[in-house]
């Protein structure tokens, strides 16, 4: 059941992603470009979105299992550290650069672009890094 009720969340969210713009790179790359025609309407979609997320996530903040019985899984770090300033800049400059972003990129590769395939290719190269970087990080 959990991994059904994982697709249908996934699913809800790529379509959502589409209805919203954020999977066009120009619409993205708009709203990025605060110093030229600006287009604000993804600030509305984010602002939505916490909006959506507030209450659940401040209900699942006082639950210790999930509505399927799984293990809630929150993040519990609070400090804000050299990694995820880091991990923020990348993340931010290749956005910038590909008007795309990972959940973006998933729900648009199947339309077999080349900008999308780099993307996703990049991403995976960097996700692999990082579990690389973190075994070493582990073993010493």
């Amino acid at each position: 059941m959990g991994k059904l009720t994982a697709f249908a969340a996934g699913l809800i969210f790529g379509l959502g992603l589409l209805l919203a713009g954020m999977a066009n790179p120009a619409k993205v790359l708009g709203f990025l470009d605060l110093a030229g025609a600006w287009d604000p309407s993804l600030a509305l979609v984010m602002a939505g979105a916490i909006a959506v997320a507030l209450l659940p996530f401040t209900l699942a903040r006082k639950r210790q299992q999930s509505l399927l019985g799984l293990p809630m899984q929150l993040p519990t770090k609070r400090e804000i550290d050299r990694r995820l300033i880091g991990g923020s800049l990348l993340f931010g400059i290749g956005w910038g650069i590909a008007g795309i972003c990972p959940g973006p990129a998933v729900a648009i590769f199947l339309t077999g672009h080349w900008q999308v395939l780099l993307f996703v290719a990049a991403m995976l190269i960097g996700m692999a890094l990082f579990e690389a970087l973190e075994r070493r990080e582990r073993a010493q």
